[in-house]
């Protein structure tokens, strides 16, 4: 396989070091103005709070808030580069910004030195089912008029990268030029005339570019890279055994529960029954397989938990399960469904 002339922004250790390192002031500002702006040069300098080192080595767990910025009025930026689901997805963004929010004041202070906090949240998986968007902007307004708060005091903006398809020769705005840049570096030979017309997408694309890198960094991009790509192999795969396994089971219970309904009310009412059960019946047999593989110490509980959830409800929580970090996600989890 022909090796990538660029490294994908979506590796965390790449999205630090192109957009988290002392030398990215400028490639974050004309990002966040493209994002958060619209394309408008409203932003003019900030500071990167504790900038990218190559000398640290992180887990790919330690990708928790990726990069930290001071604007020059003062606001604080919060961006994130999330490959993959995790529990409580939308909860934790929300309370990392809160917490932002909330630690600017210490004993003592008073509320006018309080300055905004914004977090951008990019990621690489669809959170909003029901929009077609590819960049959502999240304020307070009221719930009737949909005016503005007075104050944009929290703002939640979100980019979903799988909805982005617009091809090189498309690409108008400042915004889908850098969406193009975190979706397609990787599979760059060179740089585009349309990118390189931007200075610091152009800058990036330098950066991100293998031969810049240092053999530790080359080393390290691709170890990073691996990981997930294995990661995400290992749980596609338990997910399509164990549901294929389900499948079966639910096919021949669904049969046999058919014909005992089919014989005491009608063949055509046991039919649509039996089908009916025979789905949450693969359905339970899918979600306790991937649970029982998930907590093993807890499989007694498990029966109980998952006995009598509705379909809808087995397939919500089967779709989840890779977001669940421990115990009591799961248990937060059952709890909202039901």
């Amino acid at each position: 396989m022909t090796k990538s002339k660029f490294i994908s922004p979506k590796i965390d250790y790449a999205f630090k070091k192109i957009f988290g390192s002392d030398q990215s002031e400028d490639i974050l500002i004309s990002f966040l103005n493209a994002i958060v702006y619209n394309g408008e040069s409203v932003i003019s300098s900030l500071t990167i709070v504790n900038p990218y080192n190559p000398g640290q080595v992180e887990t790919l767990k330690d990708s928790y808030l990726d990069i930290r910025a001071v604007l020059n009025n003062g606001e604080i930026v919060l961006i994130e580069m999330q490959v993959a689901r995790i529990a409580a997805f939308h909860k934790r963004v929300t309370y990392n910004l809160c917490k932002a929010y909330a630690n600017q004041l210490t004993s003592g202070d008073y509320y006018l030195e309080i300055t905004p906090v914004i977090a951008v949240t990019i990621t690489d998986f669809i959170l909003f089912k029901e929009s077609h968007k590819c960049i959502h902007h999240f304020v307070f307004k009221d719930q009737e008029s949909l005016s503005d708060y007075p104050e944009h005091e929290l703002q939640l903006i979100f980019v979903e990268l799988p909805r982005f398809v617009k091809k090189l020769p498309e690409l108008q705005t400042l915004a889908e030029k850098w969406i193009y840049f975190m979706t397609q570096a990787q599979d760059l030979e060179e740089i585009p005339e349309s990118l390189a017309e931007v200075t610091a997408i152009e800058k990036a694309l330098t950066i991100a570019n293998q031969a810049n890198l240092t053999p530790a960094e080359a080393e390290e991009v691709s170890r990073r890279a691996m990981q997930l790509r294995d990661e995400i192999g290992r749980i596609k795969y338990a997910t399509e055994e164990a549901r294929e396994e389900a499948r079966e089971e639910g096919r021949q219970e669904g049969r046999q529960e058919g014909r005992q309904e089919g014989r005491q009310e009608g063949r055509q009412e046991g039919r649509q029954e039996g089908r009916q059960e025979g789905r949450i019946t693969e359905a339970r047999a899918l979600v306790l397989r991937l649970l029982n593989k998930r907590f093993p110490d807890n499989t007694a509980e498990l029966n109980n938990l998952v006995e009598g959830l509705s379909l809808s409800a087995l397939e919500e929580l089967s779709d989840a399960m890779f977001e669940l970090n421990n115990w009591d996600d799961l248990l937060t989890l059952l709890a909202d469904i039901n």
